[in-house]
């Protein structure tokens, strides 16, 4: 297990390695994230391109994370796997300065969700096995907010670029950026290598992981009915940055329009990092997952605000804003909170198994969502697809609100 050493929990050496590790990853994938809608529309690339291609690389990772979860519970450690993970998706997105058209956009993105999936179930568990019960909300809030303020930071800096470097072709910044971003991407390797210790807990009896699932706990599985209806719907984030990109577009122009939706990303990444530590903080003084589908409701009036944006033909810097405001909110209290409820349901020596199912499960909702909101963009209209997703959502907040039993 991880090792917990002692002193007060924001001193913790893990809790402050994994979120400096965390930090840099981001700064390096927002970096890229923030600038991608743009850099598709400059080499054409469709918006139900862009959703199926996120959907494909959420499948591979939550069946990665499905097995990786398994199978360091069954070996006792975890973190070589981590830091694995960190150094392929800090440095597989850069491939993209390559790129031509969406296929080689796809095989970096799948390389760089591979190593997703194998190092985010593993670190929570090491992120679990370092905090005592009483501050757990707080310990993944913190990480999370180190966390998002990569994600801060990074769109900027894609911004900050896009604004400065020479235009020697519509792509030639992006691809740029692209190559830029491998520096964040080499310091997270390092950081986790470096500054997380690990001491290695006995090798489990579990022999199959299919076992380990069936194992494990009741009200566990019912949280995780609640978190897969939600995740149906929970569209990834690049999709909001196209939306308020093509919204922006008739006014500013593609390219002014395509720098205030980076911009409006990185807004969204700071509430988020803002409402990290609050969320975990109240988390630890009232029912984790009653507050769990507060934030999932938050993440409902979110996308159906964004099918209004398009319904009502809105493109506003301050309505766009506080939609990016309300999707900042949400994530906040939805990935300090889905962290922080499973040690609370589930014993140390089944911890991996459990985060790499929800992981998996996420993932697999995340490739619906995806693939949904960009295939129905397409085919029929935003405000249907933003739609359809606020009811994945808020059917996901009502299961879960409902179906906590204790």
């Amino acid at each position: 297990m991880a090792d917990a050493l002692p002193g007060p929990w924001w001193k913790n050496r893990n809790v402050i390695g994994m979120t400096v590790t965390s930090f840099c990853a981001d700064v390096g994938y927002e970096m890229v994230s923030a600038v991608l809608p743009g850099f598709l529309s400059s080499i054409g690339v469709a918006a139900a391109a862009l959703g199926w291609i996120e959907g494909a690389a959420d499948a591979l990772s939550s069946f990665v994370k499905l097995i990786a979860g398994a199978w360091s519970d069954r070996v006792g450690h975890r973190k070589p796997v981590v830091a694995l993970g960190y150094f392929l998706s800090g440095t597989a997105l850069s491939v993209f300065a390559a790129a031509t058209s969406w296929p080689l956009i796809l095989a970096g993105r799948m390389v760089a969700w591979f190593g997703k999936g194998i190092r985010g179930p593993l670190r929570d568990a090491m992120l679990s096995e370092s905090s005592p019960p009483e501050v757990r909300g707080r310990v993944f809030g913190m990480h999370r907010a180190g966390d998002t303020a990569g994600a801060v930071l990074g769109p900027v800096i894609g911004v900050w670029l896009l604004s400065r470097l020479p235009r020697l072709s519509p792509s030639a910044p992006f691809r740029t950026i692209f190559l830029l971003s491998l520096i964040p991407g080499l310091i997270a390797f390092l950081s986790m290598l470096f500054l997380v210790a690990e001491k290695r807990a006995p090798a489990g009896q579990v022999k199959r992981p299919w076992g380990s699932f069936r194992d494990l706990p009741r009200p566990y599985l019912r949280f995780l009915a609640g978190v897969a209806v939600f995740g149906a719907g929970d569209f990834a984030p690049t999709l909001l940055v196209l939306a308020a990109a093509q919204l922006l577009t008739p006014i500013h122009g593609a390219v002014r329009a395509g720098e205030l939706a980076a911009l409006f990303y990185a807004l969204r990444n700071l509430v988020y990092a803002a409402t990290a530590l609050p969320a975990g903080a109240l988390a630890d003084r009232m029912p984790k997952r009653k507050l769990l589908a507060m934030g999932y409701a938050l993440g409902a009036l979110t996308a159906i605000a964004t099918a209004l944006l398009f319904a009502w033909r809105i493109a506003g810097l301050a309505a766009i804003a506080a939609v990016f405001v309300l999707a900042g909110i949400y994530i906040g209290m939805e990935d300090t909170l889905e962290g922080a409820i499973p040690p609370d349901l589930i014993p140390p020596a089944q911890r991996g198994t459990a985060y790499g199912l929800m992981g998996a499960v996420n993932g697999a909702g995340d490739w619906i969502a995806s693939a949904l909101v960009g295939t129905v963009w397409t085919l029929i209209s935003p405000v249907a697809a933003f739609a359809g997703a606020g009811l994945l959502m808020a059917l996901g907040a009502g299961t879960l609100y409902f179906g906590d039993r204790n």
